[in-house]
């Protein structure tokens, strides 16, 4: 095995590994560098180059093409579902069956993290109506 050669670069780990799992069923070892170093500290991921995506020199022609490849046809297309609740949920106020699920101060919190520097969770999931913009707790 030869050098090895960046043929991808991905912001979040999840794609670099579905990257990953792509050459890998066509045969092609790959390997990911910065993988742990972003999800220590994602701030960094930009600074570092985002995650990134090796495989050996003489493979990397091969490798390109692959990822330059459209798989989404190949996956059929279906409706899941947010949550079961969704469609039972009824909103209180004015009784609409338009609902999802919603987190109250999520926003406030990142704020305050990015703010102080430590996470402070300050916030509530369950549903929001989305005719009235009610929350309700689950």
């Amino acid at each position: 095995m030869g050098p090895l050669v960046v043929v991808g670069r991905y912001s979040f780990p999840l794609e670099a590994q579905i990257a990953k799992s792509n050459l890998q069923a066509a045969g092609i070892r790959a390997y990911i560098a910065d993988e742990h170093t972003i999800n220590m500290q994602w701030l960094y991921s930009d600074a570092l180059g985002g995650v990134r995506l090796m495989v050996a020199e003489q493979d990397a022609q091969e490798a390109e093409e692959i990822l330059q490849q459209d798989f989404s046809l190949s996956i059929a297309e279906t409706e899941i579902p947010d949550s079961d609740v969704e469609s039972d949920w009824i909103c209180p106020a004015c009784g609409s069956h338009n609902v999802a699920l919603f987190t109250k101060g999520k926003k406030s919190a990142f704020v305050i993290f990015i703010l102080l520097g430590f996470p402070l969770f300050f916030y509530q999931h369950g549903v929001k109506c989305n005719d009235c913009g009610k929350f309700s707790k689950k």
